[in-house]
């Protein structure tokens, strides 16, 4: 079956797609971290499906209770990868699984949460945060030092583990990689697109005091804020229409920039789906 053309992907309609179908059973519910999910169960190509209980996705897990380790403890994650800088981390260390090992992946994080006043002023000048997502996202050049990790490790996974990503919110630096993955896996792009937008609901409670203090203290206008802290498809487009520009489609770019020749897509998805 042809896959559908990039262009397919930027009109993928995107009312309603926010909210997976199946939330109750990927959603991973913790007290101490948002966004916590399975990647599991969205369809791939042939009638196959993404497996349950291998890659997680989440925010960053710096307030795990014992009761959330005790749970991540039953996941059998063995590798954390950690898409933060040392800002950010030192701020929020990571709290692992007994059986998990921290990867480290900085790249283009460097400077995070090191001096955030120019950051500050920009969004109070702004009437919208879409050109300061919109220049983020368009920023692929740290993707390989960030992302090419990742997909070794998950082409070297034992049958019996699984590994989590993640970032501080959750959905930016993952999001970005998940939708990468999704790809990699055959996953239809209006279910690449539904998972990435799904973290306006895992993350909107947890939001609402940040939004709040934003606004009234730092007067920041509150479109921009919303803008912001949370996701929008033309985020995320805008990082794959900057990939096909630069590299002809999303296809060749896994190939060239992260190593994934048509051999080793083949084990991707011999691994990885079900």
């Amino acid at each position: 079956m042809k896959r559908p053309s990039l262009v397919v992907f930027f009109l993928v309609p995107v009312m309603a797609l926010a909210q997976p179908v199946d939330s109750i059973n990927r959603e991973i519910k913790l007290q101490g971290s948002i966004n916590f999910r399975d990647l599991g169960g969205y369809p791939a190509k042939d009638g196959k499906h993404i497996k349950w209980g291998k890659i997680y996705r989440s925010a960053e897990i710096s307030n795990l209770t014992e009761q959330d380790l005790a749970r991540l403890n039953t996941l059998s994650i063995n590798r954390v990868f950690d898409f933060r800088g040392p800002m950010e981390v030192s701020k929020a260390p990571d709290r692992l699984p007994a059986t998990a090992q921290r990867i480290s992946l900085p790249a283009g994080s460097e400077q995070v949460g090191n001096d955030m006043s120019a950051f500050m002023k920009a969004m109070q000048k702004a009437k919208s945060g879409d050109s300061l997502m919109l220049t983020y996202y368009t920023g692929i050049e740290p993707f390989k030092d960030r992302y090419k990790p990742i997909f070794n490790q998950l082409l070297n996974e034992s049958g019996d583990s699984a590994i989590l990503f993640h970032c501080t919110a959750g959905k930016d630096r993952t999001g970005i990689f998940a939708a990468l993955l999704l790809y990699a896996l055959d996953v239809d792009t209006a279910f690449i697109m539904q998972d990435y937008l799904a973290s306006n609901n895992y993350i909107r409670a947890g939001n609402a005091s940040r939004v709040k203090m934003m606004v009234e203290s730092l007067k920041i206008p509150e479109q921009v804020v919303n803008d912001v802290m949370g996701v929008k498809a033309s985020y995320l487009q805008a990082t794959m229409q900057t990939i096909s520009t630069r590299y002809g489609n999303i296809s060749r770019y896994l190939k060239k920039v992260m190593g994934l020749n048509k051999k080793k897509i083949k084990k991707l998805r011999l691994l990885y789906e079900a």
